[in-house]
């Protein structure tokens, strides 16, 4: 379970998070929707420990990430929306190398990141130098290494940026996978049509606060839409008033 305790972050005078409180439980798939600048990314970093909030908490099971961040570290993996990565490693030693990050032990990591090549069709470009891989097979390679120590928790930031439909499918697959498993996937996103067709519950942030929480339906009955998609839904609460037509 991710506990969200309350959570606040402010910079000077920029309130970029304002008292975010949520749970998201064991087996949940949570999407978190918002305009840019809506304070999506700064929660998402203070959950999985690279931001310290001004006011407030994140558990992670039982472990604060203030006070026992390793601990609570340990139980998830993180996918940025700009990821780093070591280009001067081949895409094995770079799954290894985050491996060694988590003090795995060696004699069954290479047999994993294998495992996880071949998952994410990496296998024929496994002993290449990640410099020479396209945007969407870093982006495939950054999965890979985030599950090299099967999280309980997957903290997601755009993960469908850069791939191409085969890439959507296999993460949309493996996302379903987790969840049958009982662990939880927490995903920021701004494409709208998969949030509705892969959230359990989806939580849309404006302005640094949660301004809609439930499933697709419940906030199509917030926003007092009837039969309408999710973009009629997210325009409406966020205030999106855009026209149909420009004349350029």
């Amino acid at each position: 379970m991710i506990q969200i305790e309350s959570v606040t972050k402010v910079y000077t005078s920029l309130k970029a998070v304002d008292n975010v409180g949520l749970t998201i439980q064991d087996g949940e798939l949570f999407s978190l929707l918002g305009p840019n600048g809506a304070g999506k990314t700064t929660l998402m970093k203070m959950i999985v420990g690279l931001l310290n909030p001004t006011a407030g908490d994140v558990r992670i099971d039982d472990h604060s990430i203030l006070r026992e961040p390793i601990a609570a570290k340990r139980l998830m993996g993180y996918i940025p929306d700009r990821p780093f990565i070591y280009e001067k490693l081949t895409g094995l030693e770079y799954i290894i190398f985050v491996a060694n990050m988590y003090h795995l032990d060696g004699g069954s990591v290479e047999k994993r990141a294998r495992e996880l090549l071949e998952l994410f069709s990496l296998t024929d470009f496994a002993n290449e130098m990640v410099e020479g891989y396209s945007h969407g097979m870093k982006q495939r390679l950054v999965f890979a290494s985030a599950m090299i120590h099967e999280p309980k928790h997957l903290i997601v930031d755009e993960p469908m940026v850069g791939l191409d439909p085969r890439g959507i499918k296999l993460l949309k697959a493996i996302f379903r996978g987790m969840k049958k498993r009982g662990k939880t996937i927490l995903m920021s996103t701004h494409d709208l049509y998969i949030a509705e067709q892969l959230s359990d519950r989806i939580g849309i942030i404006n302005e640094g606060k949660v301004i809609a929480l439930g499933t697709a339906d419940q906030l199509k009955e917030q926003a007092g839409i009837q039969g309408g998609n999710l973009e009629s839904v997210f325009l409406k609460l966020t205030h999106e008033d855009i026209s149909e037509d420009f004349e350029l």
